[in-house]
């Protein structure tokens, strides 16, 4: 079960319960733990995003944390303006075959006009599989 900060903008709840967060963190088996402006957490499972070799995909990685980086900054944003990606990064430092990853989402900056975040995804073990650095540009509706 998510949990949301209490002065979150119900109709953003609304749009991340109906949609599960989107099309695409949906059939990756994302499930959203917290989402705040500061802080958010996410898991989603290994298998069902492996690529060819049977790796976790460093797409997935990128996914989650833009999937992260995105709501926290709508969060933050606030009622009448949203979030659009303008910059995201990823550094791979280990792989995963199974199991389950979690992505922990922190705010760098959280600006009037611009929010950075950056996303570790860990392994079941607690060991970093890679660094998401996004930044989003906050624009009026």
């Amino acid at each position: 079960m998510t949990t949301f900060p209490e002065d979150m903008d119900p109709e953003l709840v609304e749009r991340l319960v109906t949609s599960g967060g989107g099309e695409l963190t949906r059939k990756m088996g994302v499930e959203f733990v917290e989402l705040s402006a500061s802080h958010s957490v996410a898991r989603m499972p290994v298998e069902g995003n492996r690529q060819v070799v049977g790796l976790l995909h460093g797409g997935a990685h990128v996914v989650l944390g833009e999937a992260l980086g995105s709501i926290s900054s709508a969060i933050h944003a606030g009622r009448g303006r949203y979030a659009v990606g303008i910059e995201i990064n990823a550094t791979h430092s280990r792989s995963v075959t199974e199991g389950w990853v979690t992505a922990t989402c922190e705010a760098l900056v959280l600006g009037r006009t611009l929010t950075t975040h950056q996303t570790v995804v860990r392994d079941d073990q607690g060991r970093r599989l890679s660094t998401i650095r996004m930044t989003n540009m906050l624009r009026d509706e």
